[in-house]
């Protein structure tokens, strides 16, 4: 931040009309993220500026310049259009990191529909309960993922379409099913664009919890705001910049920072659909020569077990600024990287629900390895007491995060669901549910989560959902899961299961049962360890405390056990 003023002089003398200003957008106006991703900066003169240098897995590349990403997102809004989609349905896109995901994103919100991501990773059971939340209308998938939806489909009456993009002509199409292939289609000039107002919906995003199923987080078109201004200052991205965000846009970081932030500042960015290699990734570096680099603290774990020697096999000279999201970055990682490339990674926290960064570490400012940094300007942020939420002032002493809400990012509500939304605000503030403390300095230092989520390489797992799977299967009577420390991924999915009569504990069995939640979730959720147990500990209500489970996986304090049930 050094070279637009300090840190406190923008904290000081900010207001988010900065970034309406920047954008030309003054209250009251329509704002359409598709049209400011695409449409505005052509009209700035900046048609054949390289929007998108996408390479997939077997090498191909597909380059995409601004006025590409706008005559394709229009033709895919259009398309949507002709098949009846209107403002307000939700399309979700269902595909692994392909063009048609980045530039179809922009064409759902052009004409006013809202945009639902999923991780193509998923299997049917996961894909059906967000499906049926959302009552989606269509949904845009590939191939390789179309038996998912075709397994689900007739229960789902509300879902009109099936878009399949790559469809090859060797099947035939089946009921509800759609050919549409982005580069071949007839390319459409002119779309009218819905004048979408600040608090129209944009995406719905889903987030799992630790009770109940999983929750449609409702964003609105002004979140653009936040994340056009959060873009530009925390991640300092140039005009000349090669911006690479690894995250993928089935969940909030791939959308927030892998499409709105760097589309809507012009910026060119690239995009591997390859799986993880230090070799690979340390390539692409190379190749595109990537200046600045958003990745998540398993990606770089898993950088650091790969060693330097790597590193050294490659010109990483290009990079001039490197950010990390999902999780907590721990401490070694910066020193690390600071070792190995000659920069540290500055840690940014926010959440599916803030939509945009909240705490973070900016250019120019000094980094404590470790800790998440200081609130952005215009973010008023505390520790509260987790009793009276109540602010903490004692520097050290650990409390819940607090913020005031308000910000544009914030999201509007949980879809279908506004009680649950009501409740994550107490005494005046929004409560994320991570516990952190702040130091003399006003840095934050995050403590974990306040409730039982898995944070497994920067992804939410709900232990609730696993737990539910798991019961589906013939074998396993009760079910019970918890995080377990992992080098690499901080936290990983450990189930302890009792077995049905019949069955035997074995590693055929783990082995079958992991694989049942792979497919039936996803590869996220897998169990990486299946514990036998006789009996899963129980309140006296027949309440499953995970609680005791997780402290003895952590070497914790197993804490108060008067609710216990009796063993005998």
């Amino acid at each position: 931040m050094s070279h637009i003023g300090s840190y406190d002089q923008r904290v000081k003398n900010f207001d988010w009309s900065i970034a309406e200003k920047e954008l030309g957008y003054h209250d009251g106006d329509p704002i359409n993220i598709g049209w400011y991703c695409s449409d505005r900066i052509c009209e700035m003169g900046k048609s054949d500026k390289l929007a998108l240098i996408w390479e997939g897995h077997s090498g191909d590349v597909k380059k995409y310049t601004y006025n590409d990403l706008r005559v394709n997102s229009n033709t895919i809004g259009a398309f949507l259009k002709e098949l009846g989609i209107k403002n307000d349905d939700r399309v979700c896109l269902f595909m692994d990191k392909i063009p048609e995901l980045y530039i179809g994103l922009l064409g759902i919100l052009k004409i006013g529909a809202i945009a639902q991501p999923l991780f193509s990773a998923f299997g049917d059971e996961s894909l059906h309960v967000r499906m049926e939340n959302a009552e989606t209308k269509a949904i845009i998938t590939q191939r390789k993922h179309v038996a998912k939806v075709r397994k689900i489909r007739d229960t789902m009456p509300f879902l009109e379409h099936i878009i399949i993009v790559d469809y090859d002509g060797k099947h035939p199409l089946r009921e509800k099913e759609t050919a549409f292939r982005m580069d071949e289609a007839e390319k459409v000039e002119k779309l009218d664009i819905h004048p979408t107002k600040a608090e129209s919906p944009s995406l719905l995003h889903y987030t799992s919890g630790t009770t109940g199923k999983p929750k449609g987080v409702k964003h609105v078109h002004y979140s653009l705001i936040s994340q056009y201004l959060t873009t530009k200052w925390v991640l300092d991205l140039h005009e000349d910049d090669i911006y690479w965000c690894t995250a993928d846009p089935g969940w909030v970081t791939g959308t927030s920072y892998g499409i709105i932030g760097p589309f809507s500042l012009g910026i060119t960015q690239c995009v591997l659909d390859k799986g993880f290699g230090a070799d690979n990734w340390y390539q692409f570096i190379d190749k595109y020569k990537v200046s600045i680099w958003y990745s998540a603290p398993t990606a770089i774990r898993s950088l650091m077990k790969a060693g330097e020697e790597v590193v050294k096999k490659h010109d990483l000279s290009s990079l001039r600024h490197l950010a990390s999201v999902g999780e907590p970055l721990n401490a070694e990682a910066v020193i690390w990287s600071e070792k190995v490339f000659g920069k540290p990674f500055y840690d940014t926290y926010w959440q599916t629900e803030t939509g945009s960064m909240m705490i973070c570490n900016y250019p120019g400012m000094k980094v404590k390895p470790g800790s998440m940094g200081k609130p952005f300007p215009g973010i008023t942020a505390a520790v509260v007491d987790p009793d009276s939420y109540e602010v903490i002032d004692e520097p050290g002493k650990p409390g819940l995060i607090g913020f005031k809400p308000g910000w544009p990012a914030m999201f509007r509500t949980y879809w279908g669901n506004e009680e649950t939304y009501r409740n994550k605000f107490k005494n005046g503030w929004y409560i994320p549910g991570d516990r952190s403390s702040i130091d003399n300095e006003g840095y934050y230092w995050f403590i974990g989560r306040d409730d039982d989520v898995i944070n497994t390489a920067g992804h939410l797992v709900s232990p609730f959902e696993v737990e539910s799977a798991l019961l589906e299967h013939e074998a396993v009577a009760e079910s019970a899961v918890v995080a377990k420390p992992d080098d690499v991924n901080m936290e990983v999915v450990k189930a302890f299961v009792t077995l049905n009569p019949g069955y035997e504990a074995n590693d055929d069995l783990e082995l079958k049962i992991m694989n049942f939640i792979r497919k039936k979730l996803s590869p996220l959720a897998m169990p990486q360890e299946i514990e036998y147990v006789k009996s899963l500990p129980k309140t006296r209500s027949g309440k499953i405390m995970r609680r005791l489970l997780h402290a003895k996986e952590w070497g914790e304090e197993i804490g108060d056990t008067s609710t216990l049930e009796d063993d005998e």
